[in-house]
């Protein structure tokens, strides 16, 4: 039986204005991912990986191109609906951890579970940063963390919706190297559990050798599948 495809991706252009004139990030980019799958997408800084990471979740719009989640086409979509879509859906952990500086590591995880109308939302984030190592840290804002322990908070909020897509840009480049494995690990044993689909910029090679597959984007093009 065929996996289902929960991600398409169609002849996907972005191009941007600098001060040279017009820049083209990605270039005809095509690409299905199935449910379930685990994917690194690697190359040289620059080559357009973050843009394509963005893209694929909805946090940005494409010059051309059409990418559709789970059925949908995310560009059909006004703002309103692909924030909703993310809520329903994907999780993100972002390299530059993206917290709410006003808020404590605990009430950072909980809320999109909040957003959602979870009720056992404190429960499932508690857990949650327990999985990550944090349970100590909880009551913590991230100004009080280092770099490394606000990378988990990120990570635990983006796992504690349970999402059946999760993208990563870079998940453990702020980590040291045991912690950055107990992440790793982590990414992996949701991925088994729950059957989450896992997408991840990396430039490590080892984590992009456990994934599936491994996509190589070169000066915006998709260029090879590693073996």
């Amino acid at each position: 039986m065929k996996p289902e495809q929960i991600i398409t991706v169609q002849n996907l252009h972005k191009r941007v204005m600098s001060a040279e004139g017009e820049l083209s990030l990605l270039q005809g980019v095509n690409l299905t991912i199935a449910a379930g799958e685990t994917v690194a997408i690697v190359g040289a800084s620059g080559a357009g990986k973050s843009t394509l990471l963005g893209l694929l979740a909805g946090l940005d719009t494409p010059t051309d191109g059409c990418i559709t989640i789970n059925g949908q086409d995310l560009f059909a979509l006004d703002e309103d609906g692909r924030a909703r879509l993310r809520g329903e859906m994907v999780g993100f952990v972002f390299q530059a951890f993206q917290l709410l500086p006003n808020l404590t590591a605990l009430e950072n995880v909980m809320l999109p579970l909040e957003l959602a109308g979870r009720h056992d939302a404190r429960q499932v984030a508690v857990g949650v940063l327990e999985r990550v190592g944090l349970a100590g840290r909880s009551s913590h804002y991230p100004k009080q963390l280092s770099g490394g322990e606000q990378q988990r908070v990120a990570i635990a909020r983006a796992f504690a919706p349970q999402p059946r897509v999760l993208f990563a840009d870079e998940p453990t480049g702020n980590l040291d190297r045991q912690t950055g494995k107990r992440i790793i690990k982590l990414l992996f044993q949701l991925n088994a559990e729950q059957g989450t689909t896992l997408i991840l910029v990396t430039h490590d090679l080892n984590l992009a050798g456990r994934c599936q597959r491994q996509l190589e984007l070169d000066e915006g093009q998709l260029k090879t599948e590693l073996q």
